[in-house]
């Protein structure tokens, strides 16, 4: 394809110069051309080869699904075997092609930490908790870029917006291990100046909830979950549902499970959506000069969940999967 791109802009030039065409209109049409070609040459430049850090034997479900989605992006590379999941871009091999070496999961990132790689990495698939956990010396020791599995606490503000507009103090139960991802949604609730009220208490154990739900759900008319020790637990996710049904209190969740367990809805990514993110990723990797700062990026969101049970048993009438996906998701071939 370039070489047949550059064969046309060639062609085009050698054309022009016999003086068929007004020299004005002559000029333009060969700027164009010469656009064209520089645009295609910079796209070969930054082809993608992924290099899959071995993970635990036991692949979980959503890892498979991620690296389907991202040999769908391209194919499997010839000298891997399937199993392993190599996979490269779509595209030409050309001069400039770069290699990232990407981890799934938190113990696979731990394990290319250790091995301090001179490549590009990309981490991926972790929770942010996984992410904090990492040791932080390496951390920027190479070109690091992180996909993080969840959506960004901010896109639960814009849920809860869209479905609830005009309920604005949101409870949240957390535990100490919880403070970053509160941070982050207390920082995007200043920023959003829509007058949010965050109604917080504290539990000392995932496990032991009562008397921080006691607390908080007075003073709730929202209860979020966040992607934390509780949110991912699925008992502490059950006891926090049946403690907000018997409340009356709506729940946002951190993912499609918490609703299919009780939760009113959440926003989701998708293995292609995440597969496409970390491609760009890959690119934006490759094109840096040098050691920097990790790239950190939440999940795009691709869908919203809605549990019509749930909304049926709060007496709300909320606008359909469909109109709030086309509303908050990131479209498909977007970053």
């Amino acid at each position: 394809m370039v070489r047949a791109r550059r064969c046309a802009s060639m062609t085009l030039a050698v054309f022009l110069a016999r003086g068929a065409l007004p020299a004005s209109l002559a000029r333009t049409l060969l700027r164009f051309a010469l656009q064209g070609l520089l645009l295609t040459g910079a796209c070969a430049a930054w082809a993608v080869e992924w290099q899959l850090v071995p993970g635990p034997a036991a692949q979980a479900p959503s890892q498979a699904e991620f690296l389907r989605a991202l040999q769908d992006l391209g194919q499997a590379t010839p000298d891997e075997p399937a199993a392993n999941a190599g996979v490269r871009t779509r595209g030409v091999r050309a001069a400039g092609a770069g290699r990232v070496t990407l981890a799934l999961g938190a113990e696979a990132a731990r394990a290319a930490l250790a091995r301090d790689p001179a490549e590009p990495l990309l981490l991926a698939l972790l929770s942010r908790q996984d992410y904090d956990a990492l040791p932080a010396a390496p951390r920027s020791a190479a070109r690091v870029a992180v996909l993080l599995r969840d959506t960004a606490p901010a896109e639960q503000l814009k849920l809860v917006d869209a479905l609830l507009p005009g309920r604005r103090r949101l409870g949240l139960v957390v535990t100490a291990g919880s403070e970053t991802l509160l941070r982050e949604l207390q920082q995007a609730a200043e920023a959003d100046g829509r007058g949010w009220s965050l109604q917080v208490a504290t539990a000392a154990d995932p496990l032991a909830l009562g008397p921080a739900l006691r607390e908080v759900l007075p003073r709730s008319d929202v209860l979020v979950l966040l992607p934390d020790a509780i949110g991912t637990s699925q008992a502490a996710t059950l006891a926090v549902l049946r403690a907000a049904a018997a409340a009356g209190v709506p729940v946002i969740g951190s993912g499609e499970g918490p609703v299919r367990s009780g939760a009113l809805a959440a926003s989701t990514s998708s293995p292609a959506q995440l597969a496409r993110r970390a491609h760009a990723l890959g690119e934006r990797l490759l094109a840096r000069g040098g050691p920097a700062a990790p790239l950190l990026e939440w999940a795009p969101v691709a869908q919203v969940r809605i549990n019509p049970h749930v909304a049926r048993s709060l007496d709300l009438r909320l606008p359909s999967e469909q109109a709030l996906t086309q509303r908050l998701a990131v479209p498909p071939g977007g970053s």
